[in-house]
């Protein structure tokens, strides 16, 4: 009874001894992973993207578009003062012919199928055109300029915004390094603990306080996880592609 009872004992001791390490081996292959390095697209490429998406840049090379077409009009608006007209008439035409020689009058009524024409030129010299065309060109000249400074301002805004981001994503990627090793050391050093305070070589205390910095270090690992996703997600919406992401090592 006694033999039977050592054996089952030592294979029971084999079996957590096999689960610790298979454990253990896990836990180092995430670790493993989650220290690897990713390459993101280059950051032009996004700025590129970005800003050919961008429904602001494009209202604002609209309104540039916009302005331009106005100068120009501005410049041949002197046009409409001058001109060639032209008049064509065909049908019946009634002409009314009075004469009178002082002792007879007569008159006359005709009317006659008659093709007529008439071809001119006019032309106007407007005074307040005249004075106020200078002005109306420079105006609609700074009006274009504006828009073109308007446009820039936006893929500046838009560019410095990307880069901003596109550092933040790198951090997050980083940080994201950094809790996942802290979660890899802790957890071997749970299972150590964890073991040591079974054999009663170290006090509950201990083994307690030891599990309350892993539980934390698992925590810091889900926000710092989350926080890198959320990053990510929102450079590639803005973007509009899914960063196809290459380990480095």
């Amino acid at each position: 009874m006694n033999k039977l009872f050592h054996i089952i004992s030592i294979l029971s001791l084999m079996i957590i001894s096999f689960n610790n390490i298979q454990a253990q081996t896990s836990e180092f292959e995430e670790s493993s992973l989650n220290d690897r390095r990713y390459q993101f697209p280059p950051l032009q490429a996004i700025i590129d993207s970005v800003i050919k998406r961008s429904a602001k840049v494009a209202f604002r090379a609209n309104n540039v578009s916009s302005k331009e077409a106005t100068l120009a009009t501005e410049r041949i608006h002197w046009s409409r003062n001058m001109g060639v007209s032209a008049d064509t008439r065909y049908g019946n035409l009634s002409n009314f012919a009075n004469t009178e020689d002082g002792l007879t009058n007569s008159q006359a009524l005709t009317t006659a199928r008659q093709f007529t024409y008439s071809v001119g030129i006019f032309l106007k010299f407007p005074l307040f055109d005249a004075i106020n065309r200078k002005h109306q060109i420079k105006l609609a000249t700074a009006e274009v300029d504006a828009a073109k400074s308007m446009a820039e301002s936006q893929k500046e805004e838009i560019r410095q915004t990307v880069i901003a981001m596109y550092q933040n994503l790198i951090l997050k990627e980083k940080l994201l390094q950094i809790r996942s090793r802290m979660l890899g050391d802790g957890r071997v050093n749970k299972q150590m603990v964890e073991k040591e305070f079974r054999n009663g070589v170290v006090p509950l205390s201990e083994y307690v306080r030891i599990s309350g910095m892993t539980i934390n270090m698992e925590a810091a690992y889900e926000t710092a996880m989350s926080e890198f996703i959320t990053a990510k997600q929102l450079l590639e919406d803005m973007a509009g592609f899914v960063f196809e992401l290459k380990l480095s090592n």
